[in-house]
């Protein structure tokens, strides 16, 4: 293995361990530990500190441009190879949560394809847009949210804006 292989993989467990302490801490928090949720959060800003480092020494950062381009082709091949092939793998298999798991994420990572190429045509205008998450499935939305989100039926209620 080389150097470079070491950062994407340092790189990715670092991404997967702050994404999991965060899980970690919601979960604290909802059977009332504080203190580990707390911890978890820490924990999981200090993986961050890690992975952005790793990305760095990677030179995965670029212009926006560059950058905006990148997402777009990530997003797009998410919804066009890896999720219909993981989709099709979970049903084929009979697990249906993973397959929800998988449909909404495909369905949501066009929607982000389609925002990140809105942004690049008007990178530079400045214009200010809101973006609203859904906490269920992920749909994200410019402006203000549905009343019912079109990805997983949830309500408005459930759409957080992003700052």
């Amino acid at each position: 293995m080389s150097t470079d292989d070491d950062l994407k993989e340092a790189f990715a467990g670092e991404s997967q361990a702050n994404r999991k302490y965060l899980a970690f801490a919601k979960k604290a928090d909802q059977e009332g530990y504080a203190q580990a949720a707390k911890l978890f959060r820490a924990a999981a800003d200090a993986e961050t500190v890690h992975a952005h480092a790793h990305l760095r020494a990677m030179k995965g950062v670029d212009t926006t441009g560059a950058n905006l381009n990148e997402a777009i082709s990530g997003e797009t091949h998410e919804f066009t190879n890896m999720y219909p092939a993981m989709i099709k793998e979970a049903e084929e298999e009979g697990q249906k949560e993973a397959a929800m798991s998988f449909k909404n994420a495909d369905a949501v990572e066009r929607i982000h394809a389609g925002l990140y190429q809105k942004a690049l045509d008007n990178l530079g205008s400045n214009e200010e847009v809101d973006y609203y998450v859904c906490q269920v499935c992920g749909n994200t939305v410019e402006g203000e949210p549905p009343d019912v989100c079109p990805i997983c039926g949830s309500p408005k209620k459930m759409f957080t804006k992003v700052d």
